[in-house]
């Protein structure tokens, strides 16, 4: 596993994220399968960051299982902690996308007509561009990217 600093370029946001390895960056990169977690925009990256330095083997804090990650300082963090928050996340989200309808590349209107009272409310879930995203939270809609890329419905074989 690597750790990268990335940055948008919509909104230069930074944030960091995890890949199998540098390959595995590029071609999520290249895919615009990796999204800012802040403004949704999938022009994503690299950040200018420092080398992380290990503490000694004898100064690292182990973490116990069901202790919460954000009581663990950085530097205590273990690759499979990250391993089971991420599996912890995948999890929660793939529960909930069912409960949730797709609507594609329709996600902006679909969400506007719900806040405005055109459509019932509703759960949904589709793609929206960056400009839609940032267009959605200036008018006080409420929006998120997913935090596990999804294939599409109708892109799976």
């Amino acid at each position: 596993m690597i750790v990268f600093d990335l940055c948008c370029t919509l909104g230069d946001h930074r944030f960091e994220a995890w890949f199998a390895s540098s390959e595995g960056f590029a071609d999520q990169q290249a895919r615009g399968l990796i999204g800012c977690p802040v403004c949704g925009d999938t022009d994503i990256k690299k950040a200018v960051m420092a080398p992380r330095v290990g503490a000694k083997s004898n100064q690292i804090a182990t973490t116990e299982p069901g202790k919460p990650v954000d009581s663990v300082a950085p530097t205590q963090v273990s690759p499979d902690l990250i391993r089971r928050v991420v599996a912890e996340i995948a999890a929660k989200q793939a529960a909930m996308l069912p409960q949730s309808r797709w609507v594609g590349r329709d996600f902006a209107d679909a969400a506007r007509a719900m806040h405005e009272g055109r459509a019932p409310d509703d759960l949904i879930h589709g793609q929206a561009s960056p400009d839609e995203a940032q267009a959605l939270r200036d008018d006080g809609i409420a929006a998120m990217p997913l935090l596990v890329p999804i294939v599409p419905p109708d892109a799976v074989n």
